[in-house]
């Protein structure tokens, strides 16, 4: 029942399009192929959403392969923890993959948990390749879902484009059939009253 439904809309829809009807003006036409131009045109709209999500999503992934994670010692006390400003840092020593050691300087971008930590703690930090420190890689849920939430974005803009590019072909057409009406008022107009 819903396959007859639906091939009855299909149908509907061809006939609308392409069939003939003394009723139907050219700019009915027109308008039909604009509606179908710019289906197409979301269509593709969506299959380039889905490609600019899923390279979002690999690139956060690879971003995050290089990364290993060690452990670092506060060389001095953390920044406060639970102030207003969110971003500290303190001097540290880390243990690179391998037996080195390297110092310098953690953020609590690179390391959140050096806020309210005191002096010789040690910290769980993530390295780059290069044994420098990283923010800490994205949880997987998080990837997909800013993946997700890119591609739906730019999804939306581009439908929106689109309703508004149809929104003023309407308005240009709607105009267009209005003279088209006014014209023909004002040859039949006359003949319909007996008053001159």
């Amino acid at each position: 029942m819903i396959t007859n439904v639906k091939a009855r809309q299909v149908s509907r829809l061809a006939r609308l399009l392409t069939g003939r009807n003394a009723l139907r003006r050219p700019v009915d036409r027109i308008e039909g192929m604009i509606l179908v131009a710019l289906s197409a045109a979301f269509l593709t709209a969506v299959a380039f959403a889905c490609l600019v999500g899923t390279h979002t999503y690999q690139s956060q992934r690879a971003a995050t392969v290089g990364l290993r994670p060690a452990a670092a010692v506060l060389l001095q006390h953390g920044p406060a923890a639970g102030g207003l400003v969110r971003g500290g840092q303190a001097e540290a020593r880390w243990f690179v993959p391998g037996g080195g050691q390297q110092s310098g300087v953690l953020t609590t971008t690179t390391a959140p948990d050096i806020a309210g930590a005191a002096a010789g703690a040690r910290i769980s930090v993530w390295l780059n390749r290069s044994g420098q420190p990283a923010a800490p890689p994205a949880d997987q849920a998080v990837m997909i879902t800013y993946a997700l939430v890119t591609g739906i974005v730019v999804a939306a803009l581009a439908g929106l484009a689109l309703v508004l590019v149809y929104a003023l072909c309407r308005l240009a057409l709607d105009r267009r059939r209005l003279a088209a009406w006014e014209s023909a008022w004002d040859r039949t107009g006359p003949s319909w009253t007996t008053r001159h």
